[in-house]
């Protein structure tokens, strides 16, 4: 197993943030079967190979995640994805 602990800054009013999470999700689980639901101000996603959450705090995201055996070895390029992905909808 591989972790991933990524906390990006944002100026987005809370709101705007949920909503910019919410797109990023839908686009994941069009494009790769994530399953995703909120809880309260966190994202919790999974697939097969992947547990995670993005926590939407007042002015960071939160985002972890648990790569599971196959995934692990592909830590690297799927966390840099993630930071381009964050930089384009947050900064």
């Amino acid at each position: 197993m591989s972790n991933i602990d990524i906390r990006h800054a944002h100026s987005l009013p809370p709101e705007q943030a949920r909503k910019a999470v919410q797109e990023v999700a839908d686009k994941l689980a069009e494009r790769f079967g994530m399953a995703y639901r909120w809880d309260g101000d966190t994202l919790d996603f999974n697939r097969s190979g992947v547990d995670g959450h993005i926590a939407v705090e007042s002015e960071e995201l939160h985002v972890t995640a648990k790569l599971g055996f196959l995934l692990s070895t592909m830590k690297g390029p799927i966390e840099a994805e993630i930071r381009r992905v964050l930089d384009e909808r947050f900064t």
